[in-house]
């Protein structure tokens, strides 16, 4: 009775945290320290900064990570996904309804000149974001001829599949370099592979899904749409900033698809970071709008498929 009334309680706190946590990934851990280590002492300080450093190198969102792998950590798998669930709910409900209202006024042909306020913030939230990552994480010059390099090939190839391959090549060139790197002391440790194997079992299947109905466009979209985020979900290190840009590559770019127009996902995008919540809660407001022809029900099930998609790989990852 008392675990459960403890429960209870976490929970409490991370809806708390979800309608509070505002400023994204870097500004969440300082909320999360106030609440889970110095108000309730769920775990130690450095318990919860060893789990963000974990999730920080696993591909996802790295708070709702982070959050989610608190919630392992005191009750189990139901534990955790009762915690992404209450931590995206806000959000994901927010952006939801904004796709819906964009797709709404577009369709009524109302006035959308109040978004040319809201591009230009978007705008700055990249810029600053891409400088945020530059100061962090670029530092050699190795790096930087990397970073140049990658820019370019993104800039001419406009196609997803452009940025799976920089990662491995860049990778690649990073691991031959493996005598630079400090060496460490071998640790046995345990793994969960089912977990593993139940992220890629959703990949393969997801994907296969995907490739089968691509020929039928009727009543597939969620599906197609699922495979699309969980695929990108799967492959993003870094928080909602990189996300951004594949997003707009494969849903605004790509020919195939361009379910959104550049000020639509600009407009989101910028409504995004003014949101508490995980950044990545963008993803719901992707999935309305591409689903727009098929009336408010068909925005809820695009916005939930894709907000799944998304959400689910980081969240498989992190239990191991």
């Amino acid at each position: 009775m008392v675990q459960r009334i403890r429960y209870i309680i976490f929970l409490k706190d991370v809806f708390q945290l979800s309608v509070t946590c505002f400023g994204g990934p870097q500004a969440h851990i300082a909320h999360f320290h106030n609440v889970l280590v110095k108000k309730r002492n769920y775990l130690s300080d450095s318990d919860l900064i060893e789990l963000n450093a974990l999730c920080q190198v696993v591909p996802g969102p790295t708070s709702t990570q982070t959050l989610s792998a608190v919630g392992y950590r005191l009750g189990g798998p139901s534990l955790a996904y009762l915690t992404l669930l209450i931590w995206l709910l806000p959000s994901v409900a927010i952006m939801t309804t904004a796709g819906i209202l964009i797709a709404s006024f577009e369709s009524k042909n109302i006035s959308m000149g109040f978004t040319r306020f809201i591009q230009p913030m978007a705008v700055g939230f990249v810029a600053f974001a891409a400088y945020s990552i530059i100061i962090k994480t670029v530092n050699t010059k190795r790096a930087v001829v990397l970073m140049i390099l990658a820019g370019i090939a993104t800039y001419f190839i406009k196609s997803p599949i452009v940025f799976p391959l920089i990662l491995l090549v860049a990778g690649l060139v990073t691991a031959l370099n493996y005598k630079a790197h400090p060496r460490e002391e071998k640790q046995k440790f345990d793994v969960a592979w089912s977990n593993f194997f139940l992220w890629g079992g959703v990949l393969i299947f997801a994907a296969l899904l995907g490739w089968v109905t691509k020929g039928i466009p009727e009543f597939t979209l969620p599906i197609r749409l699922f495979e699309n985020f969980y695929r990108n979900g799967s492959l993003i290190f870094g928080g909602g900033q990189v996300l951004t840009p594949m997003l707009y590559t494969e849903f605004v770019q790509y020919a195939p698809k361009q379910y959104l127009t550049s000020e639509e996902f600009l407009s989101g995008y910028a409504f995004v970071q003014g949101l508490p919540g995980p950044v990545f809660s963008f993803s719901s407001y992707i999935g309305a709008l591409a689903m727009r022809d098929y009336g408010v029900p068909g925005e809820i099930i695009g916005a939930i498929m894709s907000a799944a998609g998304v959400f689910f790989p980081g969240t498989f990852l992190i239990f191991l």
